[in-house]
């Protein structure tokens, strides 16, 4: 299997779009880039990326074998988990930035964040993770293309916010995120790859942990990422497809969002 977290197969629903097809299809590049670099494709995870799609396209997923995915917005997110709470073994990872106001919903029903960029968030998770009486994996966000816009630690900043962490013991820090230069000019991209290599030895010298985890890798770059060492690529619009402006949340079932 290409991905850690699948399970098994519901009653397949009508479809709403190629997904499963889709899926197959991201799953035969991942297994053909990681071959390509002597890696073993059960080692890359692939997370479904279901932002602004509706849940009716989170169960075609989930009945082609995927049971984790990747909500960029916390609001959008809780909609989908409450929506679908009747399927027990759906989770969720917030992958986008995180106001600090934001954490007590994370905390009550995310598996996973993978965008964390500050002490006080950390802090706040913490708490209310403590409070909710559950645990979060956790990636720490990397700002690996030095872009003022984007959110994410200097690379020259991860070994010190790593340290500090260790005082939540709520937060079981797995790795490394990032998001690379969105350009397509492949060298650069891969800058952005090879710098998080390097941030991910440097924590293992100090740290004497492993930090495993790098997720690192969109539709338009997974590939190049896995030959750089990705074991998560974020996945939506090769999965789910274009996200037009029908694809609007709130007009899921009005007044969830109010």
């Amino acid at each position: 299997m290409v991905d850690g977290l699948r399970a098994g197969n519901l009653t397949k629903l009508n479809p709403v779009t190629d997904i499963a097809a889709n899926l197959k299809v991201v799953e035969d590049r991942i297994t053909a880039a990681a071959r390509r670099v002597d890696r073993e494709p059960a080692e890359i995870r692939l997370l479904p990326v279901s932002k602004t799609k509706p849940p009716a396209a989170v169960l075609e997923a989930h009945a082609a074998g995927y049971r984790r995915f990747g909500e960029n917005k916390v609001q959008e997110a809780q909609v989908k988990w409450k929506a679908l709470s009747g399927h027990a073994d759906l989770e969720w990872a917030v992958i986008g930035h995180l106001q600090t106001n934001k954490a007590k919903h994370v905390a009550r029903f995310a598996t996973e964040f993978q965008a964390l960029d500050s002490l006080r968030l950390a802090a706040e998770l913490d708490k209310r993770l403590h409070a909710e009486g559950r645990r979060l994996e956790v990636l720490v966000q990397v700002n690996s293309s030095n872009e003022d816009q984007k959110f994410g630690l200097p690379p020259e900043e991860v070994v010190g916010f790593a340290e500090q962490l260790r005082a939540f013991d709520a937060l079981e820090v797995r790795g490394l995120m990032t998001l690379a230069l969105f350009t397509d000019d492949q060298a650069r991209i891969a800058k952005c790859f090879e710098r998080m290599l390097q941030v991910q030895r440097e924590l293992r010298d100090a740290t004497g942990e492993p930090w495993n985890e790098l997720s690192m890798g969109m539709s338009g770059d997974f590939e190049l990422a896995i030959e750089h060492g990705s074991t998560c690529v974020r996945v939506g619009t090769a999965i789910f497809g274009s996200r037009g402006s029908g694809d609007s949340p709130e007009t899921w079932w009005p007044g969830l969002f109010q």
